[in-house]
């Protein structure tokens, strides 16, 4: 059996990351006890998610452990088995981690996928998975959007964002989407079918805030946040009365210290509600989005693009695409 690399946590990052953090370490390829089987891992999902889990505190989950390989969700083929339901050459996808080889175990967080059923396996780690899943009940369950009501998405361009604005649309909703560079802010309305975008680049709070007010004249009803900082702040001085906010993420403070909500007064005056939304919540519904989402995408409503880098080797720049912006679609890693 080939040796493992692993791609280690070897210290906890003091604001941004960097390489000095991780260390690419080759280790055997473990031995399987009963009820265990071995996972050839093709394929890396890398979401900001990862950097809060790398922090001593946790979060909605446990530090990653000084010394162990990244934790990540992958997809890959059984290797070997002693598990029951379990054979070699099964596709397989779970919360694993950074290497090449990661053993499962039986009642797991890993279960079996059907590559026929998706174009691409990797839209299991896109549109078919947390991305597509948070973006699904993230803004239809959490939001809660009614026809005609106008929509603000940060991070528009991203992996999750850009859905939100999709289904916004389907929804009869306008959809107003905030990126950073004209590109990206092209790429929503040509290609997402966002009514308009803005470019936070170059702008501060009040900028922000007078930019989003002349996108949205009527107000704005619903906020999809993923970013937080002087975006969220801008964001809340033009809500509506009950308007609603779906807290996704808030990657501009996930390397720095917490610059917490300056303009949370504007709930009291807006009588509107801000509600944390994570896609655990709704694992056993995943089926119910993922044939929604499907029956969407095959009717060219919804798309989704996937920026796939290549190489175990290549783990840290890939993942730090993430905080540079630098990635074009759902950031993927593919091992093997």
């Amino acid at each position: 059996m080939p040796d493992n690399r692993r791609f280690l946590l070897q210290r906890r990052p003091d604001g941004e990351p960097v390489r000095e953090d991780f260390e690419l370490v080759s280790e055997p390829t473990p031995d399987l006890a009963q009820g265990q089987f071995l996972i050839r891992n093709h394929y890396a999902s890398l979401d900001p998610a990862m950097r809060g889990w790398m922090d001593a505190g946790g979060n909605y989950m446990p530090p990653i452990p000084l010394g162990d390989p990244v934790r990540a969700t992958t997809i890959g083929v059984v290797e070997e088995s002693r598990a029951e339901g379990f054979e070699a050459g099964m596709w397989v996808m779970g919360l694993n981690a950074l290497e090449d080889y990661s053993v499962g175990v039986a009642g797991g967080f890993t279960q079996p996928i059907d590559p026929s059923m998706v174009p691409e396996v990797t839209n299991y780690l896109s549109l078919f998975g947390a991305v597509g899943m948070t973006a699904y009940f993230g803004f239809l369950e959490v939001c809660a959007p009614k026809e005609g009501e106008t929509v603000l998405v940060t991070g528009a361009a991203g992996a999750v964002g850009s859905v939100v604005g999709q289904l916004a649309r389907i929804k009869g909703c306008r959809a107003v989407g905030i990126a950073g560079g004209p590109e990206k802010c092209a790429r929503l309305t040509e290609k997402y079918g966002f009514d308009t975008a803005i470019d936070y680049k170059g702008k501060d709070e009040a900028a922000l805030t007078k930019a989003i007010a002349e996108a949205c004249p009527d107000g704005v009803d619903v906020i999809f946040e993923n970013v937080g900082g002087i975006i969220l702040d801008a964001g809340l001085m033009n809500l509506n009365l009950h308007a609603r906010v779906g807290l996704c993420g808030l990657i501009s403070e996930y390397n720095t210290e917490p610059r917490g909500i300056r303009n949370l007064w504007q709930l009291i005056v807006k009588r509107a509600q801000i509600r944390g939304l994570l896609v655990a919540d709704y694992v056993e519904r995943f089926g119910e989005g993922a044939a929604q989402m499907g029956e969407w995408a095959a009717a060219g409503k919804i798309t989704i693009d996937e920026h796939v880098d290549e190489g175990l080797e290549n783990a840290f720049d890939s993942f730090m695409r993430l905080f540079a912006g630098s990635n074009q679609g759902k950031m993927i890693l593919k091992i093997a």
